[in-house]
């Protein structure tokens, strides 16, 4: 196991180099600058600006201060916040996102294995049928049109819950998370459904049957370990998608996470803010997908075995 980590932790050095050098020079390759917009500011306040944020060096210059100022943990100064550095706007946005993310998670893992279990006990019936449809629609429905549908039925039309916030009126954090979960919940309906029914048909699960075991037993206790084991190799990809995901639920429903700074340093040029957001974000889809390797083979003794064989 610790060879397992050792080499993916080093699979990861190289991503994480990657995405840094491709993001740098996509930022400065697009045409403007931080601080065009500001319209008021004088020539002599414009060239003062790019000097003391060295914006008037060459770029392999600037490459080579942000990287040693990114080995040291530093993603700089943000420059639409000189106050804040863009180290202090992600640990103030971060806590809000990753809660975000996690009640999309918990509710996807709940809504979509509840409906693929339910569905693979009954293939090609209206137990199966419903949840499936139901599924469908929610993988067809992005959340960009999902959020505003259920803020307008929910928050608007029926006034049941809040519509904007996080965590100032009770019942504000409903739909977005909802929002964000839903289409994941779809996925891991349809993925689940797959696994049970493939597990369902195995030799040992008629054997429970012939002991008389209940349904209940005989899939919480011998199926549900063997059935989830695809929905947990998904995990590490739908993590990723939830943190991207998350720009447009929080733009859409005003929750303070990174995706507002992120989507507003796009519109302000705001260099630092973008690549801090981009390399921090791309750590934690490397640390989420090897939480869930790690899972993966923790749960299927065949990968475990394989693995000692291996060393």
């Amino acid at each position: 196991m610790f060879l397992f980590l050792l080499k993916r932790l080093l699979q990861a050095v190289p991503v994480l180099m990657l995405v840094t050098v491709v993001t740098f020079f996509l930022v400065h390759a697009a045409p403007g600058g931080p601080f065009d917009q500001e319209r008021k500011a004088s020539p002599e306040i414009l060239k003062h600006l790019n000097a003391r944020y060295h914006l008037d060096e060459p770029v392999w210059q600037q490459f080579i201060r942000y990287t040693g100022n990114l080995l040291q943990g530093d993603f700089g100064p943000s420059f639409k916040y000189p106050s804040h550095t863009v180290n202090d706007l992600i640990a103030a946005g971060f806590p809000v996102t990753f809660e975000l993310g996690f009640y999309a998670m918990a509710f996807a893992l709940v809504v979509g294995l509840s409906a693929g279990i339910m569905a693979s006990l009954k293939p090609n019936s209206l137990q199966d049928y419903v949840p499936m449809s139901s599924a469908m629609l929610g993988i067809c429905l992005p959340s960009f049109v999902l959020g505003p549908l259920l803020l307008l039925v929910f928050g608007i039309w029926l006034q049941w819950l809040p519509i904007v916030g996080w965590g100032q009126i009770p019942g504000d954090k409903i739909l977005p998370s909802i929002t964000l979960g839903a289409s994941y919940a779809a996925y891991i309906a349809r993925i689940s459904r797959g696994s049970m029914l493939e597990v369902l048909s195995q030799d040992y699960i008629r054997t429970a049957k012939a002991k008389g075991l209940s349904t209940a037993r005989i899939v919480f206790v011998h199926a549900l370990r063997g059935g989830i084991t695809p929905v947990i190799s998904f995990l590490g990809p739908a993590i990723a998608g939830l943190l991207a995901g998350s720009f447009v639920v929080e733009t859409i429903f005003q929750v303070p996470g990174i995706g507002r700074f992120y989507v507003q340093a796009a519109f302000n040029r705001d260099y630092t803010m973008i690549m801090g957001c981009t390399i921090f974000f791309a750590f934690l889809i490397v640390m989420f997908n090897l939480l869930a390797d790690i899972l993966l083979v923790w749960l299927n003794p065949k990968l475990r075995q394989q693995m000692s064989e291996g060393n």
